[in-house]
């Protein structure tokens, strides 16, 4: 099965999720048969290489086809989307960085084809790795990782944020080392640690949970926060380099969760546009206006979205800054578009059942979780800065 083969299948199921978008929309948690059906459709491949039957070649060449697979099922259920956007994401950071330096070359690509047959075998991936207090910034963690006797780690901190919990066999998290000063990246194996809606037996004294997700937008991602107390966690086989591997990665699952709220907002707009048309000749002057800033910049979002392909494809890994600039420029640009298509839809936005008015809820994801506002910004001006001629 290739990228193609999978874009198929997912437009097939994409039609299905939105045929059912009311019902879906009252939703606070993941069917597990719809992962399913996208196990079926080959969206587990998008974590693992193709030298080992799956898809990934690298970022210049899979970072587009993976985009489109993920923009198609937002179009028809953005949380499920989300959710899936987590596997190729953080398997990624073992994709992108396939060579680690010695002495940690061996174990570093032993590790990531164990991870890679994981997906294969039809396990899906996430991420529990952001904290409160923490601004959505991933190395200011307060976790601890203390070593255990069987070679690995116990895990223990307060997360929020994971997403597809009791849906992925494996999350990602940081966490800060005994005897080190520098967060770095574990894995955690939570098979059997939650049931299908990310809830933990009571009786497990590793993990509990600390607030069920009761998100306004993406309501049913199951983002859920636990308090991990020594969870068995086994450390990224190149310690310490947590920073060179999402640099190199960072453009890549930028675009994934970029690519997530272009297929919310598209799909949005054109159910806008298909009650509008018919009555356009009775909108006030407001309201054509307002449709008018819609198209325009919905018009942008699409052309910054491609422009943002188009340069991951000439540059890899090296158009981290153009992925982070494109990503704030969808993010604001997701979030007025919706915001005016509201106004001139008008008072039934204001409902749990409105298409339109979950889409405006759930594009804010983009700019308020991924990473959030003040952090995105600064990211941003230090590496733009930093590209400026000195």
């Amino acid at each position: 099965m290739d990228a193609h083969a999978v874009l198929d299948n997912v437009t097939g199921i994409a039609a299905e999720f939105a045929g059912q978008r009311r019902e879906r929309q009252q939703r606070g948690y993941l069917d597990p048969a719809d992962f399913a059906a996208l196990a079926d459709a080959g969206v587990l491949l998008t974590g693992a290489p193709a030298t080992m039957g799956g898809l990934w070649v690298d970022i210049g060449t899979s970072t587009r086809p993976f985009c489109e697979i993920l923009r198609v099922i937002a179009t028809g259920d953005p949380a499920v989307a989300l959710v899936a956007a987590m596997h190729p994401a953080v398997l990624g950071f073992w994709l992108t960085r396939p060579e680690a330096p010695a002495p940690h070359t061996a174990a570093w690509r032993a590790q990531s084809e164990r991870f890679a047959q994981s997906a294969l075998e039809g396990h899906w991936w996430g991420t529990v790795t952001s904290e409160p207090g923490s601004g959505g910034d991933v190395t200011r963690t307060t976790a601890t990782a203390v070593p255990r006797g069987d070679g690995g780690f116990g895990v223990s901190g307060l997360k929020h944020f994971g997403s597809g919990s009791g849906l992925t066999s494996f999350m990602i998290t940081t966490a800060i080392p005994d005897g080190e000063s520098e967060a770095d990246l574990f894995v955690l194996d939570v098979r059997g640690a939650f049931d299908a809606g990310g809830m933990p037996p009571v009786s497990d004294g590793r993990v509990r949970l600390a607030a069920a997700w009761d998100g306004v937008g993406m309501g049913a991602t199951q983002s859920h926060a636990y308090e991990f107390t020594g969870f068995p966690a086994e450390r990224i086989a190149w310690p310490g380099s947590q920073a060179a591997v999402t640099g190199v990665a960072g453009a890549f699952f930028g675009a994934l969760f970029t690519a997530v709220i272009v297929g919310v907002v598209q799909s949005a707009h054109a159910a806008a546009a298909a009650r509008v048309v018919s009555i356009h000749d009775t909108l006030r002057p407001f309201e054509a206006v307002e449709w008018a800033r819609v198209e325009t910049e919905f018009w942008t979002l699409e052309q910054a979205y491609e422009r943002l392909l188009q340069l991951i494809e000439a540059k890899g890994s090296g158009a981290l800054l153009d992925a982070q600039q494109a990503k704030l420029a969808i993010a604001e640009l997701a979030e007025s578009v919706m915001l005016r298509i509201c106004r001139v839809v008008g008072g039934g936005t204001f409902s749990r059942s409105s298409h339109l008015g979950a889409a405006f809820q759930d594009v804010r994801a983009l700019g308020f979780l991924r990473p959030p506002w003040a952090l995105a910004y600064d990211q941003l001006l230090a590496r733009t800065w930093a590209s400026y001629p000195s």
